[in-house]
């Protein structure tokens, strides 16, 4: 097969403009007032409520919903954003049945969970329309911070630190802020610039100033960063990617598919992205999952997720699995790549099926050829660009219960830190514990 007959199979524009449209609109329908109230009717308002504590970030979620259900929606998103201050986003892309939905007391009962995710979106979205911060400024404690990383961790602390006095300067190392919830989340879950509008709404706190284009080994090091504020808060993400060891991997057509996530998140116009015929990601978590439905939602014809473990040991929610199942999307389990062929250009992708042994994945011997014009990469991230100085232990920045590096000073949270999972609801919980601690040290 020439590289050139294979090159074609990758084209822009497989689907009309209005057919891709209608691929990327809002994958849950936002509540009206009525649905809303219907929704919050069916919450019991446990006193020990198990999905309270299935929440990373400890919203009160029958308080919220008690709001909704008496119509006071201002109210019920005070009590979420009072915790949870991306609670608009969280309510779009939590795996909210793996956490709250998944214990809820009608969902064990009757397997119909009240819809948690859906009524915080809803209790966010009103108060943001009205253009309306409703936290306010403590007077100034002449204290700064820099924050280096503006994801959900870094606005959430950044936030958290502003709201009680303090002057905050994020570095972004890329040209806008949001991290994973701007560039690295599907499409059909953060619509209408989502994201970017979210982040808007939370600099209105006031205090707060971010600096583009800057992060280590671009302008920045703790030295000076520890030199010129009086404490620092890392939350730099993990922006490397882990590499498939297969023959043929740095030919064309093959790329990270965080890559492709933020491609197609910043485009302007998502008929000129080009899609191949046939898709392989290889990976199973929700990078893995978001990139193969884009790519079938942009028009690819096969698109197949391999996984080198079974189902059950998939990062991605059932939910996931089933959503990128009922686009058309075949999942494999227990293969593993074992190399892309093609003349300069990736034409086929050889899988060599697995099995686990004593928890470890090794191959059988036995191999399946697919076609592949594209194969994206989502087999995990790894912490890239880390100050020398702090202590890294599994491949993250050490931390404490409350974000404390081993750099008096130095703070760190998200999904560069060692801690919970990498989750942006957890990115969030750990920025506000962070800035709750620095506020209190700062404080003396």
């Amino acid at each position: 097969m020439a590289s050139s007959h294979q090159a074609s199979g990758v084209r822009p524009a497989r689907l009309s403009a209005a057919e891709i449209a209608e691929n990327f609109g809002d994958l849950h329908a936002p509540y009206d007032a009525h649905e809303a109230a219907v929704a919050a009717d069916r919450c019991y308002f446990c006193y020990d409520a198990p999905c309270m504590t299935a929440c990373p970030t400890s919203i009160d979620i029958p308080q919220f919903i008690r709001e909704i259900q008496a119509g006071h929606a201002d109210s019920a998103a005070k009590t979420i954003l009072n915790q949870n201050i991306l609670g608009g986003m969280c309510a779009r892309v939590c795996p909210t049945e793996t956490l709250c939905e998944e214990v809820c007391v009608r969902e064990v009962a009757e397997g119909k969970p009240v819809e948690i995710g859906r009524l915080q979106r809803y209790a966010t979205d009103q108060l943001m329309a009205k253009g309306v911060h409703p936290f306010t400024r403590a007077a100034s404690t002449g204290k700064t911070v820099a924050v280096v990383g503006a994801g959900p961790a870094g606005l959430s602390a950044a936030h958290r630190l502003a709201m009680k006095g303090h002057d905050v300067v994020m570095f972004e190392a890329r040209p806008k802020a949001g991290g994973l919830n701007e560039f690295g989340i599907a499409a059909y879950k953060s619509t209408n610039d989502f994201a970017a509008r979210e982040v808007e709404w939370l600099m209105q706190i006031g205090g707060i100033s971010v600096e583009y284009g800057k992060g280590f080994g671009n302008g920045l090091t703790l030295e000076g960063l520890k030199a010129d504020y009086d404490a620092v808060f890392l939350s730099i993400g993990l922006t490397g990617v882990n590499s498939l060891r297969a023959a043929g991997e740095d030919m064309d057509g093959v790329r990270d598919a965080v890559d492709f996530i933020a491609e197609l998140r910043q485009a302007e116009d998502l008929t000129a992205l080009p899609v191949g015929r046939n898709v392989v990601v290889i990976g199973g978590g929700m990078t893995a999952v978001d990139a193969a439905v884009q790519s079938k939602l942009l028009g690819a014809e096969n698109v197949t997720i391999a996984y080198r473990r079974d189902r059950g040991a998939m990062g991605a929610s059932r939910f996931e699995q089933d959503l990128a199942a009922s686009k058309g999307v075949k999942l494999m389990f227990n293969v593993m790549p074992k190399q892309i062929i093609g003349a300069g250009t990736a034409a086929e992708i050889e899988l060599e099926y697995t099995e686990v042994v004593d928890g470890r994945v090794s191959g059988t011997g036995e191999t399946v050829r697919l076609l592949a014009d594209q194969v994206y990469k989502a087999i995990g991230q790894t912490l890239e660009d880390a100050p020398e100085t702090v202590d890294i232990a599994g491949g993250k920045i050490k931390v404490t219960e409350t974000g404390r590096t081993s750099v008096a000073g130095v703070w760190a949270g998200g999904d560069c830190a060692s801690g919970g999972e990498d989750l942006t609801v957890t990115a969030v919980a750990e920025g506000r514990d962070a800035a709750e601690d620095i506020h209190a040290s700062l404080m003396g």
